[in-house]
């Protein structure tokens, strides 16, 4: 990373700009639909540069033909999360080494959105696809937070009884109520902790069924995020990151 404008290309830095850890913290809030993990700690961002009334981020992904949908979520996500950032001012996201970066980046700085970036390609914007991976990081984290619980000598009468106040803080059970937020659910502490994604609660006669399949949709996003680690390491030569 870097805090500086680099050579004649690089942005001006200005007194009054936001430090780059206050960008990098906000590209910690944008993850990957498909892996719920933050693209920073997945090492997707390579480069940052603070100026004045600009910042430029480069990001890149774990191979050339990564799902351009994908792709275009985590570009468009990084702007907003970078624009967010009190004076920061315009948010520039270069995506590198990808075989549709020239339209990804032009059509993210230019607001077209996914169907005017592919047009004749796109049928449609990204809204249901982006629902379907945050009903899974739910799942995951739901499931993950159970099993924590299971493990801890918390029967299946009492967890499908369970509220979110019951439960004890921690970035585990703030992350679940995250990605219950996401989904609309409720996150008051009189919410029952076991629900489906559409927020029927889970009854005890079910639980054991619920996390069974919650646990293969945790599994699935694991194993994937540790291919892609292995291929991000693999193409561009860096020691294999850990999970978190």
């Amino acid at each position: 990373m870097t805090r500086e404008a680099r050579g004649s290309g690089g942005l001006k830095q200005r007194s009054g700009s936001p430090p780059e850890d206050e960008i990098l913290g906000a590209l910690g809030r944008v993850r990957d639909p498909e892996l719920d993990e933050p693209i920073t700690d997945l090492g997707f961002v390579t480069d940052v540069e603070v100026g004045e009334g600009a910042v430029r981020v480069r990001l890149r992904l774990p191979t050339y033909f990564c799902a351009p949908n994908f792709a275009y979520l985590m570009v468009a996500d990084a702007r907003a999360a970078v624009e967010s950032v009190p004076g920061a001012g315009r948010a520039e996201i270069v995506l590198e080494d990808h075989h549709a970066s020239e339209e990804i980046n032009a059509g993210v700085a230019a607001g077209r959105g996914f169907a005017g970036t592919f047009p004749g390609e796109a049928t449609g914007e990204l809204d249901e696809l982006r629902q379907v991976f945050r009903r899974k990081a739910f799942l995951a984290r739901q499931e993950r937070l159970a099993r924590s619980l299971l493990d801890a000598g918390v029967d299946t009468e009492r967890l499908a009884a369970m509220r979110l106040g019951d439960l004890e803080d921690g970035d585990e059970a703030r992350t679940y109520v995250e990605r219950r937020a996401e989904l609309g659910l409720p996150v008051g502490p009189d919410a029952f902790l076991l629900v489906d994604p559409a927020g029927a609660r889970v009854p005890a006669d079910r639980v054991v069924a619920s996390l069974r399949f919650a646990q293969t949709v945790r599994i699935s996003i694991e194993g994937n995020a540790s291919f892609c680690r292995g291929m991000l390491a693999t193409r561009y030569g860096l020691p294999m990151a850990a999970p978190p």
